[in-house]
């Protein structure tokens, strides 16, 4: 069956893609690490724990209402990856964060990230998955369920980064009054307005996707970000061109 025109160039596009996050991994992987831009949520996420260390209080992190086998898996992602670097400062402390999510099948990789941080740590290895937390399956009983750990379970710091809707602005006012600290992370534009009257600091869109590069550094995650560049500059160029073309011809 031929391939149309979209077809192709989708698929040279992927290409363009997979060759510029090879050579952007490698580029990291030598030590080439781009400049990247200041983003204070991030600043502030690794403040997170540290407070509440020291006033002896819980963080509570939401992973949202989508799962990993759905159109908002990436979401998802990047929530376990801002957990993944608050479980590593968690396994240091012994202080272990309360995780909530609303969909099951996130329930395992978030333990999965919570038992590789306490690997090696025997009395740490059994305490952290009791704190990984299946609420509920529908977005208002979520909501409530977080409105009550909120509430009742003294958390000093409130970070939100998944997949969220309109019970959002639920869950964000309730942390804007237990909390003294809250971040939240959205890529639904619908939702980005609740984030910001709610939050401390936000990170808006795109910015989630790119938690593993400004958190841990980690090479893909590095080269994602070059790819991503390199494209939206292929994209501009070509929407210059053709306007270009279509005014003088």
């Amino acid at each position: 069956m031929a391939l149309s025109e979209t077809s192709w160039v989708m698929l040279l596009l992927l290409a363009v893609f997979l060759v510029a996050l090879c050579l952007g991994k490698r580029q990291a992987e030598t030590g080439r690490i781009p400049d990247l831009r200041s983003i204070p949520a991030f600043n502030k996420l690794q403040d997170a724990m540290a407070r509440a260390i020291e006033t002896g209080r819980a963080l509570h992190v939401s992973l949202g209402t989508a799962g990993i086998a759905d159109g908002l898996t990436a979401d998802s992602l990047a929530g376990l990856t801002v957990l993944e670097d608050l479980a590593k400062q968690s396994a240091a402390t012994g202080v272990s964060p309360i995780v909530t999510m609303a969909d099951p099948t996130l329930w395992p990789g978030a333990q999965a990230v919570m038992r590789r941080a306490y690997q090696g740590d025997p009395e740490g290895e059994a305490g952290p998955p009791r704190d990984v937390r299946w609420l509920a399956p529908q977005p208002a009983a979520y909501a409530a369920g977080v409105m009550g750990i909120l509430g009742a379970e003294d958390v000093e710091a409130n970070v939100m980064v998944g997949a969220f809707g309109d019970e959002y602005l639920l869950m964000g006012e309730a942390a804007k009054r237990h909390c003294s600290s809250h971040i939240g992370a959205a890529s639904d534009p619908s939702v980005l307005p609740f984030v910001y009257v709610t939050a401390d600091e936000m990170l808006m869109g795109e910015e989630m996707y790119a938690a593993g590069a400004y958190l841990s550094s980690k090479p893909w995650h590095i080269g994602s970000l070059l790819a991503q560049d390199v494209l939206r500059w292929i994209i501009v160029l070509a929407i210059v061109g053709l306007v270009v073309v279509n005014t003088v011809f």
